[in-house]
């Protein structure tokens, strides 16, 4: 679980939505989105420049220029003084023209500093920008005095000053990005031979190598080298775990030898929903494992320390391995046809462990412990595969200490999180509910968006699982859907177009009763769409937050504007000219490239009709330093030579052959002759990172210039990502990434293989990648995906069994992988909708979404008097690129009214 995503599921209930749109009530204590802290509402100083960025609020005085990267100080708070600390910060910089930022709100401070916020970005409440080395000597010495006393956590990435809440840390004061040698644009800084380098935001203080530390810091710094794990009486031997709130370690009792599990906590950091800190659900677990001592399903207290700040709980360590690591090898589903002896096998198994869970819990029950976050992974499975202890209890609440019907969930994870109105031991049994439909079909996590969904998931599972006992999914569905109280309604999206909702009460078709679930998917795109906000057009991922991000193909309007022209869609002309205003005014820092940025727009214009504009925004996006990029298809070279050569060829523009022409060769060099050495690790390999994107450009290349040194570099660069597959657990061909296999077709081996289809359309026979993509093959035909998404999903699956040429496709394969689409599918808005990345909340955008779903299903089973949408640069094999736009003059006539 990705715990990124958690803090975007706050706002809205059922799409991601950025942090500072929560509508009151969500944080302990908030104060809703217009009660911000009293510094916050304060007029802006005369001159000063007030903007509000995400949940930051800048403030930048007149004349002043920052330098693009430096030293600069932050100051952290807890939600009862930072109104306070805001203030003295406010009082201090703007007398002195120092240009400062802070978060604005409580609600927002709490998120930072919550439990699962990033630990990179934790405790940061305001942060300073002195104009040099002597400012900021000033400014920590004078500003350090006045908030003196003042308490905040501990900011891992920075240096701290005395014992008060400022933290100092060298870094970029200006937004530039580089890629981070894996495909990833992050926050640059400009090293001093001017090429932009990651700004490392690491949970521990460093500074760049050709950066030096002021003398005046030199003493913090030996005092904080000063506190080390060294002082515990324990050896630590490996890190199991980290949050926000601390760690968890493995070690040893170096007077015993016995093993132990040492959990740490930080003071201040670490919230959870009732405001605890992590030292104080510490406090709780160490409680609530006290009064469990001598029952063996949870491990026993062996002490209680404190280093410097930081709280250690010692306890017994538990031999085995948590219940969700048993999925990938154990689960049946995770192999293509499995063999009704491993189902039952399966069966009995998961069977024997949730009864011995649910024994587990009834003890604790008995004395007077609420676990309060039950999942898999707070299950332990012993060596024998049957046994289980609990683990993690510090959300658990002791039921002497206060009544049961008071206490609440504070902490939960996303799959298992109960509804409002449950209390007390009630929280634990709709916890084993959801772990009886989990060990067969872990989606549980759409729970937290439709509880109703629990019969859909009990009715696969009794499916795929026939020896499971009648009664056995009912009554977890009995459990979870039982009556709770309404929760609040999340904010109303923009009034639908007309027609957009079918009839209340009404189901919606599922996804494979094609055309009647294709027409449900558009009605819940549509419906969906705001096109009064500046930021995005229609939700989806949480990458659409990022700048340009709402704008882009895969997670913004121009992605699921050419999923819903693909797949026969009427015009809109609304949306097409929100895009065409958008993209003419891009955000800054907006990438170039196709999947992440500005080509992908300039593409779908052109695939829209829009061919003037898409050339105009190419030009644009060829400002930037797009040379220096990485070769691969999402954002670098790949992807921006595909888009060049295509609207090269509809335009005659001499100037986009040209770049055309240089991105095919300096991806060419990036592949095969890297300017740098490339970081330790595995390599990513796939279509949209690895060597498969360029191959498909030197495809692409060849087809328009009959260059045939491309046929070659095209082989040589597949057989590089080939390099990186090995067969998984059912036999399939898959990136081996060290920690997993991957199938996906946008990082795993069915996105190589749709480039090997295409290879061999062109180049003819090749022994070694027929053996490929029939190896692959086997990959797109597993029973169960955890996400349904085009990229990462089952989605991916489904347009590569309906476009590949490799023998073996049999005609059942695409049928079922389109009826098990449905696993996924949601009620939406009157139509059909798919939940995004970590399954938290349902995205709208091609790469995680609905209309990636939607686009795959219409490449696979063809669109009503149309021919087959198509994935962008990857027709059938045989088929070439096209360089028009979609057909129909209806588009034209609609859009004429200008933009």
């Amino acid at each position: 679980m990705n715990k990124r995503y958690e803090v975007f599921c706050l706002a809205d209930r059922r799409f991601y939505e950025t942090p500072d749109r929560i509508a009151g009530g969500t944080a302990p204590g908030g104060d809703g989105p217009g009660e911000l802290f009293g510094t916050a509402r304060r007029p802006v100083p005369a001159g000063w420049r007030s903007e509000r960025s995400g949940d930051w609020l800048h403030l930048h005085p007149p004349g002043v220029r920052m330098p693009p990267q430096g030293w600069k100080i932050h100051a952290s708070a807890c939600p009862d003084n930072a109104d306070r600390v805001a203030g003295r910060v406010w009082e201090y910089c703007v007398p002195r023209g120092i240009p400062f930022k802070f978060v604005p709100g409580r609600s927002l401070l709490f998120l930072r500093n919550s439990k699962y916020a990033g630990r990179d970005s934790s405790g940061k409440f305001a942060t300073l920008y002195p104009r040099d080395e002597e400012q900021l000597h000033t400014v920590l010495r004078e500003l350090g005095e006045r908030l003196s006393g003042e308490p905040g956590p501990y900011i891992l990435t920075d240096l701290r000053w005395g014992a008060g809440p400022l933290h100092v840390r060298w870094g970029a004061f200006a937004p530039r990005h580089c890629d981070n040698g894996s495909g990833t644009l992050v926050p640059a800084v400009e090293d001093p031979s001017g090429r932009l380098v990651p700004d490392r935001r690491d949970p521990v203080f460093t500074v760049p190598e050709w950066v030096t530390l002021p003398a005046f810091l030199e003493p913090e710094l030996a005092a904080r080298n000063g506190l080390t794990v060294a002082d515990l009486p324990y050896r630590i031997e490996q890190a199991l775990h980290f949050s926000n709130g601390g760690g968890v370690y493995r070690g040893t009792d170096p007077r015993s030898g016995a093993a132990v599990v040492l959990k740490e906590a930080r003071p201040h950091a670490g919230l959870a929903s009732d405001g605890a800190d992590a030292v104080t659900r510490l406090r709780r677990e160490k409680a609530a494992l006290e009064r469990l001592a001598g029952l063996s399903v949870a491990p026993a207290v062996r002490d209680w320390l404190t280093v410097g700040e930081h709280r250690f709980l010692v306890m017994d360590h538990v031999p085995g391995r948590t219940l969700n690591s048993f999925f990938a090898e154990r689960h049946p589903l995770l192999s293509p046809e499995p063999a009704p002896a491993a189902v039952a096998d399966y069966t009995r198994w998961a069977l024997d462990v949730l009864a011995a869970v649910e024994r587990a819990v009834a003890a604790l029950h008995g004395r007077g412990v609420v676990f309060n976050d039950l999942h898999m992974f707070n299950i332990m499975v012993g060596e024998d595969e049957k046994s289980v202890t609990l683990l993690d209890f510090e959300a658990a609440r002791l039921t002497g200490d206060e009544p049961a019907d008071t206490i609440r969930q504070t902490v939960a994870h996303p799959g298992f999180v109960a509804p409002a109105d449950r209390s007390g031991f009630a929280i634990d049994r709709y916890a084993l509910a959801c772990l009886r439909l989990a060990l067969f079909v872990p989606m549980t996590t759409l729970l937290a968006m439709d509880r109703g969904k629990a019969a859909g998931l009990a009715e696969v599972a009794a499916r795929q699982f026939p020896g499971l006992p009648p009664d056995f999914p009912r009554e977890a569905v009995a459990e979870i859907t039982a009556p709770a109280s309404a929760a609040p309604a999340s904010a109303a999206p923009a009034p639908a177009r007309s027609g957009a909702h079918r009839p209340a009460g009404t189901p919606p078709p599922e996804p494979a009763d094609w055309p009647a679930g294709r027409d449900a998917m558009i009605r819940a795109i549509l419906a969906s769409a705001t096109p009064g906000r500046d930021d995005r057009l229609f939700p989806g991922d949480i990458a659409q937050f990022a700048p340009g991000g709402g704008l882009g193909l895969a997670h913004g309007a121009a992605g699921v504007l050419y999923a819903l022209a693909e797949t026969g869609a009427e015009p809109w002309p609304e949306g097409e000219r929100w895009l065409l205003r958008h993209a003419a005014d891009p955000p800054p820092a907006t990438a170039p490239g196709l999947w992440d940025g500005l080509m992908g727009v300039a593409y779908a214009l052109h695939r829209l009709g829009r061919t003037e504009a898409a050339a105009g925004l190419a030009h644009r996006a060829l400002g930037e330093r797009w040379e220096r990029l990485p070769a691969h298809l999402h954002g670098g070279l790949a992807g921006i030579g595909l888009v060049l050569d295509e609207l090269a060829a509809a335009t005659g523009d001499p100037a986009l052959e040209r770049s055309a022409a240089l991105a095919c060769r300096l991806a060419a060099d990036r592949v095969f002759d890297p300017p740098e050495p490339l970081p330790p690790g595995p390599r990513r390999a796939g279509l949209l990172y690895g060597a498969t994107g360029p191959a498909l450009l030197f495809l692409r290349r060849h087809r328009r210039t009959g260059d045939p040194a491309l046929p070659a570099a095209a082989e040589a660069a597949l057989a590089r990502d080939l390099a990186h597959c090995a067969p998984g657990r059912d036999g399939a061909l898959a990136v081996d990434e060290g920690r997993r296999t991957m199938p996906y077709l946008g990082e795993g081996s069915v996105g190589i293989a749709a480039v090997l289809d295409d290879y061999l359309a062109v180049a003819g026979g090749h022994p070694g990648f027929e053996r490929a993509r029939r190896a692959i093959l086997p990959a797109a035909r597993l029973r169960y995906y955890a996400q349904p998404g085009l990229f990462q999903g089952r989605a991916g699956m489904i347009w590569h069994l309906g476009r590949t040429t490799a023998p073996g496709v049999r005609p059942g394969d695409l049928a079922a992988q389109t009826e098990a689409l449905g696993w996924h599918a949601m009620p939406c808005l009157g139509g059909l909708a798919f939940p995004g990345e970590q399954l938290l909340r349902l995205s709208m955008d091609l790469a995680t979404g609905t209309a990636g779903c939607l686009l795959a299903l219409g490449s696979a089973l063809g669109v009503p008097g149309a021919r087959a949408a198509r994935l962008p640069f990857l027709p059938p094999p045989g088929g070439g690129p096209q360089t028009g736009p979609r057909p129909g003059a209806e588009r034209e006539e609609a859009l004429s009214g200008g933009a």
